[in-house]
């Protein structure tokens, strides 16, 4: 059926930081992860290499129920978790087994582990035959299929699948390793909260180790092993998921760029998979797995094909045969997909399309994609300000003219072997004694390649003077615009310390003028009371007047004399000096002190005339 292989991996620890990380990175528009150095998809091509699984022949499609109770009763002997569902409870699958329980016992190893659940199995499973053991194998293949190739995040085990596992004859025959990349594309859509991915999770993990080995979280296990799964390792980490996610998507963005050829000097002789699935290699094709459907988008990793990176753009709409929801609980009305997505399964059966690119460089691609995204392909804690995606698109075009001089760096080294075999093989033809006309023939194909060696050595000197002018530029004006943000917030700062500057001369000012209107209050104080003192002496002088007036008409109808008129007035003088003498001691004298006029006790009571005390 196919499964051998997949079935003799080796368990692999989940590096779950790692996973998290990716699913953060992917973009379920393009259904590819978004670096700074451009997408990066996985393909049929890493399905085979990493599992085994087939690729290639039928896409696992077909008709999805609302309830899955007829077909679980008849083809496993069991019952669903419910009237409209299609999960199985795992438990119940590994007890029709023979196997109770899947947990390691206190002190065994996983070789021992392993050998005891095999031994239970085979006991169980000695004396069935024909329709029980064909039940048996199908109760096998649903946990296989149902838990690891198409896993759910929960503990039941889905059985969509049982349809076509009714003829176990035909079971071969269907690309499940196609189903398993469309069930994982659509696991990473999900939300980026979502800490888990449903799936096969262990294809993402070595597909990392693989193609981005600078991240360090993989450890080789097994160099040179046939599948690629056994040959790593997870590297345990100690530190918190958030830190490690964290120091990852540090890691993707300073990861420095590579040409990306994937799988090149690897042993395909031993991987007859592998030579099946070639066909679908390198080819845009839709994916199938029941009611998922979803593209793969070759052309975005041109690359891998030796081709130039062109530019591609999306539609952004709702696909009209995108299933209603990502929890697959059984859909609401039974459909058949072979009638629902025709045209996408005719894709499948006709290998989906060839990728071509006529792009001469990967500079326009470099440019839409950091257009497109702008900083959203940095991830990490020291991403860099750059709203506009200028310093991405720069970078972009920096590293495609590095790569455009090394293929010419290869092309010029490529023709200087071949020129240097020529030679060998003239100079050992025949000697120049026995052949003087050889002679002279290899005297002017020597002065032709050396020509034509100058001639390509001109020109790549010309071409990497090129490339190095414009490598320059490009580094200048990514120092300009890194040095940009700098500048600005320096200019900012300074603005900022000009305010504070300004603001504390304006306090300081505020308070003088609240020191100088207090000096003034104190002043118009001193004022108002030297005035009210000026209208009282006044209010003296009218009252003393008004007395004279009158003492003169007195004296002149009763014939006193005019001296009691000027004892009068001298004597209101003097008063008034008294007076105006005992306001200015008052103002002199300090607080709390005793001195100032005192007031005169009353005189003692004088006892009547005609009185006495008694002897």
């Amino acid at each position: 059926m196919g499964f051998g292989p997949f079935l003799r991996l080796e368990e692999l620890a989940p590096d779950v930081a790692l996973i998290q990380a990716l699913k953060e990175r992917w973009d379920p528009e393009c259904h590819a992860f978004l670096f700074p150095w451009g997408h990066m998809v996985p393909m049929l091509e890493d399905v085979v290499r990493i599992t085994g699984l087939r690729v290639d022949d039928q896409a696992v499609t077909g008709t999805t129920y609302t309830s899955y109770q007829e077909p679980v009763e008849r083809l496993l002997g069991l019952e669903v978790r419910g009237e409209r569902s299609s999960l199985v409870q795992r438990t119940a699958l590994q007890a029709s087994l023979g196997v109770t329980s899947a947990r390691c016992q206190t002190g065994e190893g996983q070789a021992e582990h392993m050998e005891r659940m095999t031994d239970d199995a085979r006991a169980a499973m000695a004396e069935e035959e024909g329709e029980a053991a064909d039940m048996d194998l199908r109760r096998f293949l649903t946990l296989v299929i149902g838990k690891l190739i198409l896993g759910t995040r929960g503990d039941p085990v889905s059985c969509r699948c049982l349809p076509l596992l009714e003829d176990l004859s035909s079971v071969g025959n269907y690309a499940w390793g196609a189903a398993l990349l469309a069930h994982l594309f659509d696991s990473l859509g999900t939300s980026s909260r979502v800490t888990s991915v449903a799936g096969f999770f262990p294809l993402l993990q070595v597909w990392a180790y693989y193609h981005l080995p600078s991240l360090g979280r993989g450890v080789a296990r097994r160099r040179g092993a046939v599948l690629l799964l056994q040959r790593w390792r997870f590297c345990r980490d100690e530190r918190s998921l958030r830190r490690q996610v964290t120091m990852i998507h540090d890691a993707m963005d300073t990861i420095p760029f590579e040409h990306w050829t994937p799988y090149v000097g690897e042993d395909d002789a031993t991987q007859p998979w592998v030579e099946r699935g070639r066909p679908y290699f390198g080819r845009d094709i839709w994916l199938h797995c029941y009611n998922t459907v979803v593209p793969l988008h070759h052309r975005l990793v041109a690359q891998t094909l030796g081709l130039h990176q062109a530019v591609v753009e999306f539609p952004t709409g709702q696909r009209s045969w995108e299933r209603p929801g990502r929890s697959f609980r059984g859909i609401q009305q039974v459909t058949d997909w072979t009638v629902r997505v025709r045209e996408q399964l005719d894709d499948w059966e006709w290998r989906g399309k060839e990728v071509v690119s006529e792009a001469a460089s990967d500079e326009d691609y470099y440019r839409a994609y950091a257009r497109r995204y702008g900083a959203q392909v940095y991830r990490g804690t020291r991403r860099p300000l750059d709203p506009e995606g200028r310093i991405a698109s720069l970078e972009g075009v920096l590293h495609s003219t590095i790569q455009q001089r090394d293929d010419l760096q290869a092309v010029v080294d490529q023709l200087r072997g071949e020129l240097e075999r020529a030679q060998q093989m003239v100079g050992g033809a025949s000697s120049s004694r026995e052949n003087p006309g050889r002679s002279v023939l290899e005297g002017q194909l020597a002065a032709a390649a050396a020509r034509a060696e100058d001639a390509l050595v001109q020109l790549w000197e010309r071409e990497l003077r090129t490339a190095l002018a414009r490598t320059t530029v490009l580094e200048a004006e990514m120092e300009e615009l890194r040095l940009r943000p700098k500048a600005a917030e320096a200019t900012r700062w300074r603005q900022e310390a000009e305010a504070a500057a300004r603001w504390q001369q304006d306090v300081e000012e505020a308070v003088r003028l609240r020191a100088e209107a207090g000096d003034l209050r104190t002043q118009l104080g001193k004022e108002r009371h030297r005035s009210d003192m000026l209208r009282s002496e006044m209010r003296e002088l009218e009252r003393a007047l008004a007395l004279v007036g009158r003492s003169q008409s007195v004296t002149s109808r009763s014939g006193i004399p005019s001296g009691s008129a000027g004892h009068y007035l001298t004597g209101s003088s003097g008063r008034r000096r008294n007076e105006e003498e005992e306001r200015r001691r008052r103002e002199r004298a300090p607080e709390g002190s005793e001195t100032g006029p005192r007031v005169m006790a009353p005189p003692s009571p004088r006892p009547p005339e005609g009185t006495g005390e008694s002897g």
